[in-house]
């Protein structure tokens, strides 16, 4: 074996140009997993009243972070193996057998998977603090500098990494017994066919990518969004590979159509080098593009949640306090018992200010084109088709809303007022099921203030009526019996503000809770339904949730950037030892090096920035959809992820260029012979 493991390392060294960005990445990506892991693992989270929602998204992190390794690694284990089977087959010509050439994969494979692994886990160790204080910097909790290495994340790191290595190793090994040796010394010396032009393909690509822009357009719900987004995402993966493959040969074979753009120096020789091997070359831009949207989409999404985050839970709990009680039976709604909770609220908190009391009915249901259909057993029998008319009504009186909100409005008995979240309405009338239909007064935008609609995914329209006895007289008050009819459900609803620090409004929250069994009605069949709600006890779940997943976000966007530049990495080294002979044969019938040098900033230019574009497209179509879905986490400023988005679009074409100028001068270096291989 000593033999083997020489060899392997002499090849490894030999190969450093395809070795270390292997062993590089492979080390991230460990790293990124022990990280991860680690972080799920401390004990700390226990401590953190946001610990729990971490505790659930960081085990999500270290699965993705695996998944996109596995896939990433046979990508570059693909690549180094292409570029070395004439070496292989080499050693096979001068006697070594299959046997003997799976050896010496074995041990570069300990060799690179040791390397990786071992260099990863240190990393990770070394670096896990600094993305720990990071992480609880971002959810606004106290530094802990105490220093532990955390053995179980060690050991599941390592086991999942030597799998993973484990099945490239197999990959290779299939290949090589598979492959007869002569062809293995004869395949780097071969080339590809022209492809041909698809149009067939290249037209089912704009058509699959226009689809998938109309969904992403065309979505008025966050429910619809969250429905069409996987389906979205598929076409556009789909189309996008179609698009490079297919479409780009397409648009090759029409620039050499082009008679003044090809036949010029720098165009000829690059347009004729990219339709050689444009299918092959396709692939990689795409798999450059979808990994470009990924992150940018991610990163623009993650990044507007948390700075958007105080805008967020001020609009899902506009008060300090907010006590909602359910009312089971209209003999319970009276003024006198509403009178005695509001003392006793006052002797529990009594600095209040901004008192908001109303009584809301509830009910969801379906939005029609005039009304809403409530009844369950109608609704069962509809399709899913109609799951985007899905919504929650609340049932206000005038008087409430006045008393409220300090606005005086003039409603006859037959008129309403309808205050609207995440939906229009445009019809004259509204109808309840069951009852009579209500002259629209106007439809009006709401903050959604009125309702429970704090993180839902569903519309709902706020009624409010002069007459609420007798819009609400027909429905059954819903106690959990699950019996399918016309039912509502009764809340009194009672928020207020209180001065003082934080820690002064935390201290709130024991007393209300241990009376809150006062304070609330109870119901027919046993028990009572209350929430309670303080806002400052909420702000840590909310930084617990956006800090969380822009902290992963920013640890996942790190791998995937990192994926994209080795792409790129690879993908010009590729061309340039394809290229290299080509070149070669230009400059001994006369064309110069600033000649060539033209030529290859026409040929990356061309297809380089392809990718970027195209992903800055999908991009601007997936901001709707991706807004849509924002909304579900209460996000409401749309100028902020407008400026986000941008801004990180901008952020990532400077570094794409960085990268373009990097990798095109290894390029160059390569085609000319400026370097040895």
């Amino acid at each position: 074996m000593k033999l083997y493991l020489k060899l392997a390392l002499d090849g490894v060294c030999k190969n450093r140009r395809l070795y270390v960005p292997y062993i590089l990445i492979g080390s991230v990506m460990v790293m990124m997993h022990y990280i991860l892991a680690a972080l799920s693992a401390t004990p700390m989270l226990r401590h953190f009243k946001g610990g729990g929602i971490l505790r659930g998204l960081l085990p999500l992190g270290t699965w993705i972070v695996a998944i996109f390794a596995l896939i990433f690694l046979f990508y570059c284990s693909s690549f180094i193996i292409r570029q070395r089977n004439r070496e292989f087959g080499l050693f096979s010509v001068l006697g070594m057998s299959r046997k003997n050439l799976s050896l010496l994969m074995l041990a570069e494979n300990l060799l690179t998977a040791g390397a990786s692994i071992v260099c990863g886990l240190l990393l990770g160790i070394a670096l896990e603090k600094l993305a720990e204080v990071g992480m609880v910097r971002l959810i606004g909790e106290e530094i802990s500098y105490e220093l532990r290495i955390d053995g179980a994340s060690v050991i599941h790191t390592a086991a999942m990494f030597c799998g993973v290595y484990l099945l490239l190793l197999l990959r290779a090994m299939i290949k090589v017994w598979c492959t007869d040796p002569l062809h293995l010394l004869q395949s780097a010396a071969e080339g590809e066919k022209p492809p041909k032009a698809n149009w067939i393909f290249a037209l089912l690509g704009m058509v699959g990518l226009a689809w998938a822009y109309y969904i992403a357009v065309s979505i008025q719900q966050p429910l619809e969004a969250l429905t069409y987004f996987f389906i979205a995402v598929a076409l556009v993966i789909v189309a996008t590979y179609l698009l490079f493959i297919a479409g780009s040969v397409a648009l090759c074979r029409l620039l050499q159509r082009n008679k003044r753009y090809y036949y010029k120096p720098n165009h000829f020789v690059s347009v004729a080098t990219m339709v050689y091997r444009m299918k092959r070359n396709g692939a990689g831009l795409a798999s450059i593009c979808i990994l470009l949207t990924v992150v940018l989409v991610m990163l623009s999404a993650v990044l507007s949640l948390y700075i958007g985050a105080e805008d967020a839970l001020l609009s899902s709990y506009p008060y300090d306090v907010s006590i909602e009680t359910s009312i089971s039976t209209r003999e319970q709604m009276t003024e006198e018992n509403y009178a005695a909770r509001r003392m006793q609220l006052k002797e529990l908190a009594q600095q209040q200010q901004d008192v908001r009391e109303y009584i809301r009915g509830s009910a969801s249901g379906l939005f029609t084109a005039d009304g809403m259909i409530i009844d369950r057993s109608t609704l069962e029998d509809m399709s899913a088709l109609a799951t985007a008319s899905i919504g929650v009504l609340n049932i206000i009186s005038q008087a409430d809303y006045e008393r409220a909100t300090g606005q005086q409005v003039e409603l006859a008995d037959d008129e309403c007022l309808l205050l609207c979240f995440r939906m229009d309405y445009t019809a004259p009338t509204f109808t309840l099921q069951g009852g009579k239909p209500l002259r629209v007064k106007a439809a009006l935008p709401d903050d959604g203030a009125w309702g429970n609609n704090q993180m839902t995914i569903y519309p709902s329209l706020t009624l409010v009526t002069p007459d609420f006895e007798g819009v609400t007289a027909h429905l059954t008050i819903d106690d959990n019996s699950y019996i399918a009819g016309l039912e509502i459900q009764f809340s009194w609803c009672y928020a207020f503000n209180v001065p003082g620090s934080a820690e002064d409004k935390l201290a709130l929250y024991d007393p209300l809770m241990n009376h809150m069994h006062d304070l609330a009605f109870p119901r027919e069949r046993g028990g009572y339904s209350y929430r309670l709600s303080l806002r400052e006890m909420e702000r840590v779940q909310f930084y617990g949730l956006y800090g969380g997943l822009f902290f992963i976000g920013i640890l996942l966007s790190i791998v995937f950037i990192l994926a994209t530049v080795l792409i790129i990495y690879y993908k010009q080294l590729s061309e340039g030892y394809e290229d290299q002979k080509r070149f070669a044969i230009m400059q001994k019938v006369g064309m110069t090096k600033k000649e060539i040098r033209r030529s290859i900033n026409s040929q990356v230019l061309t297809v380089f920035f392809a990718p970027l574009l195209m992903a800055g497209l999908h991009l601007a179509f997936a901001f709707p959809l991706v807004w849509k879905l924002l909304q579900m986490f209460n996000l409401s400023n749309m100028t902020l992820m407008i400026v986000v988005t941008a801004c990180s679009f901008a952020v990532f074409g400077v570094l794409y260029a960085v990268v373009y100028k990097v990798t095109s001068n290894a390029y160059y270096a390569i085609v000319s012979g400026a370097q040895e291989n």
